[in-house]
């Protein structure tokens, strides 16, 4: 018969046998150790399943990180909790030429892991709504008075005091970033305007606020911000968790002899507004140029910046094409359009000695107007009257000199310097009027396809103005089109297309362009990509307190849940512990009790105690 011998590190007494055949003899044992052993049984089983759990749900975290970062930006609805300490915040003060606008944002503390970049998100009020609050004219406007200019910012300033908790104003840094307005005034205007925002701010506000917390940004600068900004939200700076994620190689600047490495493909951006366009994305390859000025050129539209909060980590570190391009705007090229309808017609009438376009009866035919839709060109007193044959393919073939393209390689609108791209791999969003021009009107926004894009455009087109009015008046477009949109929408689908395609030579069979407004379902401004890239060495105190975890990468992340557990497990380890050493003490005691009790027993009947011990 075979028997199971089970026993431990337990008093002696305490060893038993299970036998198949004799199995109730455990009833037999006694019940203390029954209870001692289903204690510890109940530990183990506790510990291990404790482990187990955890280990696939941060496993299962793990997979899943991808589609829950993905749903916290789009869900990001709830109010910020003021309350929690661990939250910092930041302030950034966009003054633009119109007008100033602050965004409040905020972000957890840093997990100590250098690779990782700040969780920055936008600060929500208790009605979950973003804190951002605008004030007009623009700061340019006191360049005459800037004495002006601290009573100007300071409800921008009192508002997001607000919203900041008071015990964190002093670690709070405030940022006053101004842009295209203050660009134009002279630099002595400029310097006075900063002067006294440097003066008197401090006076009045206890942020975290410098000599270069307050700067007049280039175009190149406010580029870059986008774009990182737009890739922020996209997760493009994360780290590559799923074999199916777009990756692309990359030859870190400053490096290039060293082996390329492999990270998200980020997206480009092309933007166009009412006077200027601008493209801007990451150049993963080091390139060559055709000669000496376009290399001396290039320096000034490449950046390269490290976003890690370590300089001596390359995982951050990009190379980033930015151009900016002065009235290639829509409005803008719709008015040098004009202006050279109006030269050239003048000028043949007075050579030729015709009437064309002077007289209601005799307009100019336009191409990029609507079919049959009247309007006019007033300059110096002098009006030219135009009627439109809504003919794009005409429009876009009369519009293709004012790209500018030149002969030389590696070139785009008037002429400037662009690195290659690679169109296979790559990914680009448009926005403002790549958005309004296929959405708006044509309601075509998202996914760009150039084909059927043609085709919209054409028919739009080709409608008669007094259909087009009609369908207006139905409700039939977006909410926000108006009647300059819809007298526009063919020149400007015809200036987009020739944009996209013929000066930033995108083929028209290219499938990875998205026209957006919105990413995850919010605007995304420069201002986030300025924040983020400003404060990327914060992270820096945290890691250093924590630097014994950055030198543990397998306890890096680790949770309080875990630890939780792991301390439950350590704390009923040791309570039994004590509670098994006091019942071996109770029993010793007992023992002893027991000896003594017999060794008085025999002494009383006359024995040595030697022999009663012997006897037993």
């Amino acid at each position: 018969m075979g028997r199971i011998g089970i026993s431990c590190l337990f008093p002696a007494s305490w060893h038993f046998s299970i036998s198949p055949v004799g199995c109730p003899r455990i009833l037999n044992t006694n019940l203390r150790q029954i209870i001692v052993i289903s204690v510890l049984a109940a530990a183990v089983s506790l510990l291990y399943f404790s482990v187990v759990i955890i280990r696939n749900k941060y496993g299962r975290l793990t997979r899943d990180k991808k589609f829950q970062r993905y749903l916290a930006r789009v869900t990001d609805i709830e109010a910020t909790d003021t309350n929690n300490p661990s939250v910092n915040y930041g302030i950034v003060v966009d003054c633009g030429s119109s007008g100033s606008r602050v965004f409040v944002y905020c972000w957890p503390r840093h997990n100590g892991n250098p690779r990782d970049l700040l969780d920055i998100r936008q600060m929500r009020d208790k009605n979950r709504k973003p804190v951002v609050m605008k004030i007009k004219p623009g700061i340019s406007e006191f360049a005459t008075s800037p004495e002006k200019v601290s009573d100007y910012i300071s409800p921008l300033l009192n508002f997001a005091a607000e919203h900041v908790p008071r015990a964190k104003h002093k670690e709070t840094p405030l940022y006053i970033l101004c842009t295209a307005g203050m660009r134009i005034l002279p630099e002595s205007q400029q310097k006075a305007i900063l002067e006294d925002l440097l003066t008197d701010i401090p006076v009045h506000f206890d942020f975290l606020f410098s000599d270069s917390h307050a700067e007049v940004i280039s175009g190149k600068q406010e580029g870059v911000y986008a774009w990182i900004g737009i890739n922020f939200v996209l997760g493009r700076f994360e780290h590559i968790e799923d074999d199916d994620e777009a990756v692309v190689e990359v030859n870190i600047p400053g490096s290039e002899s060293s082996e390329a490495i492999v990270r998200k493909r980020t997206a480009g951006i092309l933007d166009m507004g009412g006077v200027s366009t601008q493209i801007a994305y990451e150049v993963p390859k080091t390139v060559s140029f055709a000669s000496s000025q376009q290399e001396e050129v290039a320096k000034n539209l490449l950046a390269e910046f490290n976003l890690g909060c370590d300089v001596h980590q390359t995982e951050h570190v990009y190379r980033v094409y930015v151009a900016t391009f002065l009235g290639f705007g829509g409005n803008a090229a719709r008015q040098r359009y004009e202006d050279r309808i109006f030269a050239n017609t003048i000028q043949k009438n007075r050579l030729l000695g015709k009437q064309t376009g002077l007289t209601p009866d005799m307009p100019y035919l336009d191409p990029c107007l609507p079919l049959d839709i009247k309007d006019e060109i007033q300059q110096n007193g002098q009006t030219v009257y135009l009627r439109g044959t809504g003919d794009f393919d005409l429009c876009r073939e009369t519009i293709q000199p004012f790209m500018n393209k030149t002969n030389e390689t590696q070139t785009s609108l008037n002429g400037v310097y662009q690195p290659p791209i690679h169109f296979q791999n790559s990914e680009f969003y448009g926005f403002s009027e790549f958005y309004y021009c296929t959405e708006d009107v044509l309601r075509m926004g998202g996914d760009y396809n150039a084909a059927k894009f043609t085709k919209a455009a054409k028919d739009y087109c080709a409608t008669k103005w007094s259909i087009l009015r009609e369908r207006f008046d139905r409700g039939l477009y977006a909410s926000h089109a108006d009647l300059h949109r819809l007298k526009y929408q063919c020149f400007k689908s015809a200036w987009m297309f020739e944009v996209f395609h013929r000066g930033f030579s995108f083929p028209v069979n290219y499938k990875s362009f998205k026209t957006a407004l919105q990413v995850y379902d919010k605007e995304v401004q420069w201002t986030l990509g300025a924040i983020l890239y400003r404060t990327r060495f914060l992270p820096l105190r945290d890691i250093q307190q924590e630097a014994f975890r950055a030198s543990h990468t397998h306890w890096r992340g680790v949770s309080f849940v875990y630890n939780h557990y792991l301390f439950s497990g350590c704390f009923l380890v040791v309570l039994l512990a004590i509670l098994l050493y006091l019942l071996r003490l109770r029993r010793i005691h007992r023992r002893t009790l027991r000896s003594s009790s017999a060794a008085a027993l025999w002494m009383e009947e006359g024995l040595p105690a030697q022999n009663a011990a012997g006897t037993l």
